[in-house]
């Protein structure tokens, strides 16, 4: 009987969220409330509250989910088989393909992450954290292998996503996009470059 009311709560919670980022796509994230939501669910708003305790929690839900898309994809290419620098780089430009895919095309999605990024919500330090981790996944690959040279992981990662905050950051790819400077693939050389033993790029 726990398991059946376990798997209704958790189908009730992915309902909510899935109707939640839909209004927020339609009507706005600032002028969605959670009666809104409820509303189409043809439930109360105290119902919601059930199983988010706030407006920001189910934002939060929506962001995760959109963001955990995201992780998905690049664990699954730090995983993968194959040469550490064609990997990076697919990895690279599969993050920015899905973020500008997501956020930038959407000026209303678009607006709930501006607004998560300047609230600092924790989903979003996660997310960058879990990027930036699977980023260094494919470089110690790379230094194991010997087609990089690290001698501080942690710090080739960080150097590596910083690099390309122009390209992952959903505000940055909508304010850089008409704006003169390397594309992608030439921002990818470069840091691949810098990654290669005697600066030698593979």
């Amino acid at each position: 009987m726990t398991l059946i009311s376990e798997h209704i709560e958790t189908d009730t919670r992915e309902r909510i969220l899935v109707v939640a980022e839909r209004l927020f796509r339609q009507i706005g994230y600032q002028k969605t409330t959670v009666a809104d939501i409820a509303k189409e669910l043809r439930m109360s708003p105290a119902n919601v509250y059930r199983f988010f305790d706030s407006k920001k929690s189910i934002h939060e839900g929506v962001a995760r989910t959109l963001m955990g898309e995201v992780e998905v994809e690049a664990l699954r290419i730090a995983q993968a088989a194959g040469p550490a620098p064609v990997r990076l780089r697919e990895m690279i430009k599969t993050i920015h393909r899905m973020n500008t895919e997501r956020y930038v095309g959407d000026s209303k999605l678009h607006e709930m992450v501006e607004i998560a990024m300047q609230e600092d919500w924790d989903v979003c330090v996660a997310h960058m954290e879990c990027i930036a981790a699977a980023l260094g996944q494919v470089i110690a690959q790379g230094a194991a292998s010997g087609e990089f040279e690290a001698p501080d992981l942690q710090l080739a990662s960080l150097c590596a996503c910083t690099a390309m905050m122009r390209f992952f950051h959903p505000q940055m790819i909508a304010q850089c996009a008409t704006k003169p400077g390397p594309t992608i693939d030439e921002m990818i050389d470069f840091v691949i470059a810098g990654l290669s033993p005697r600066g030698k790029a593979n």
